[in-house]
């Protein structure tokens, strides 16, 4: 089953401190949502408001077009996955598994069928006789989806459900939670910090900084093409050159639309060739990173400003040497104010 979530105007406070500020959020049934910002954004407390584990101090949480602002989390069709599994030690897997439908009622020869068939579905049917301990993170991290997904929740909730992993393992699982999402259907809303995970398993990334959704969009939307200042840098590293509206900068005058505010590049989209020139500038130095180099430019015309460039394996030039620079794919975006300085 799965199910549409409207959060609509929801406002929470914590005593006198505001971690929510009049929240709007539409999320599609069976959609993959996930609420991405740094620590104290309030993407946790939305998470527990959808769960029904806050009432908001305002606002409303509609769930399959039913209004649960008021309905305890055992009422709700949600389940939650937390980052820390908690499977009970001393059951099998399977048991663990089948724990939610036990304590719906359901008989030990249903419910034991149904843990099965989700343990197959996350390629752990084999061990469905062991204990947790036995198992590796990331096969204790399946266990749990299974438990999760086996009461068949319209909503699933997932609070940092891969920040105890490894790199490696993480990115796995990634692909893995992904797959297992189009296979059920469920409605999905993700919490992390980790900009990598949010990119590689949403259909939307919403983007949240104090309290307030910073950008709501496609992972191609939020990266390339950001609403905010703070949202261009939280989604990765990012390039600002002052632009007067005539389109002049420290650089000179640059060939972009000519508007008042911060010329945004990306460090990929800037390099040895382009469509509009940056001007000559001198590499300080490059450190290999696989896929790329990453180069630090000083301008000649703004020795103040430091450009970050990711160059092509083999495309570098030595240190100290004067190459012309160009960009591509700019986004300006407006100057920062006090307000709205992250």
């Amino acid at each position: 089953m799965t199910a549409d979530v409207h959060i609509n105007a929801v406002e929470h406070r914590f005593n006198t401190f505001t971690a929510l500020h009049r929240v709007d959020l539409e999320i599609a049934a069976g959609e993959f949502i996930v609420l991405l910002g740094p620590s104290g954004c309030g993407k946790t407390t939305l998470l527990s408001i959808i769960g029904g584990f806050y009432t908001p101090s305002e606002g409303q949480v509609l769930i399959g077009g039913k209004d649960m602002t008021h309905v305890g989390p055992k009422d709700r069709p949600t389940t939650t996955m937390f980052q820390d599994y908690a499977l009970f030690p001393h059951m099998t897997l399977c048991d663990n598994v089948a724990f939610g439908l036990r304590m719906r009622g359901m008989a030990k020869a249903a419910r034991t069928q149904k843990a099965t068939e989700m343990l197959n579905m996350v390629g752990l049917k084999d061990k469905a006789g062991r204990k947790p301990h036995e198992l590796s993170g990331g096969q204790r991290q399946r266990v749990a989806l299974a438990r999760a997904l086996a009461v068949e929740p319209d909503v699933l909730l997932l609070d940092e459900p891969l920040g105890a992993l490894d790199l490696k393992l993480r990115r796995q699982m990634q692909d893995e939670l992904k797959a297992i999402q189009r296979r059920v259907g469920t409605t999905f809303v993700h919490v992390t910090h980790d900009q990598e995970e949010a990119m590689a398993i949403a259909d939307r990334i919403v983007v949240m900084n104090h309290g307030r959704i910073e950008h709501c969009g496609t992972p191609e939307e939020v990266y390339l093409t950001p609403k905010t200042l703070f949202s261009a840098n939280f989604m990765g590293e990012m390039n600002r050159i002052p632009m007067a509206a005539a389109g002049q900068s420290p650089l000179g005058q640059l060939d972009v639309p000519p508007q008042e505010g911060l010329l945004c590049l990306r460090p990929e989209n800037i390099g040895l060739e382009g469509t509009f020139s940056l001007g000559l500038a001198r590499l300080e130095d490059a450190s290999f990173f696989g896929a790329h180099h990453r180069c630090h430019f000083t301008p000649v015309n703004a020795p103040d400003l430091t450009l970050v460039v990711h160059l092509p394996q083999g495309a570098h030039p030595e240190p100290g040497a004067e190459v012309e620079l160009f960009g591509r794919n700019p986004v300006i975006l407006p100057q920062p104010t006090p307000e709205t300085t992250a």
